[in-house]
């Protein structure tokens, strides 16, 4: 298992996996439009402080993670993906242990972030596994065809 920097070969393999606009909303927020293309792929990961992977398990690609510089010594963990036929095996977990390993290590973090809808009770208890606690909690601040999601913030100090 090894998580590797994202580049321009992988743009294909992400617009494959983000195969819907509800999938596409959920992953991007609204910083994406439906459908993905490689130009706003490229335009996000182009930008200085956005630091995008991609986990690969046994030699396949298993997921997508990324970290965005907020300041010198805090990060957001950003677009955390894994695609469906490695769903329920704990990649999502194993993805992020090793990316805040990183953070740690080359970027010399000392606070991660993150932000997760509060309907997704599968990622909140993965990242409470992890050490994150909730920090706060934003309602109605998205909504997708006529649900209200609500945003959690969490936080970990390294």
């Amino acid at each position: 298992m090894d998580l590797r920097a994202f580049n321009t070969k992988d743009y294909n393999l992400l617009i494959q996996w983000i195969d819907c606009e509800k999938l596409n909303y959920q992953w991007g927020g609204p910083n994406f439009n439906f459908p993905l293309d490689r130009i706003q792929i490229h335009e996000h990961c182009s930008q200085t402080n956005v630091f995008p992977f991609i986990f690969v398990v046994e030699g396949t690609e298993a997921g997508f993670v990324e970290l965005f510089k907020v300041s010198g010594t805090h990060f957001r963990i950003c677009r955390v993906f894994v695609p469906e036929h490695f769903r329920g095996q704990g990649i999502a977990k194993l993805m992020l242990k090793q990316l805040i390993a990183l953070a740690k290590e080359k970027y010399q973090a000392e606070m991660l972030s993150l932000v997760v809808f509060n309907t997704n009770k599968t990622a909140k208890r993965c990242y409470e596994s992890l050490g994150f606690v909730e920090t706060s909690l934003e309602k109605g601040k998205r909504s997708w065809d006529g649900q209200v999601w609500d945003l959690i913030t969490m936080e970990m100090r390294c």
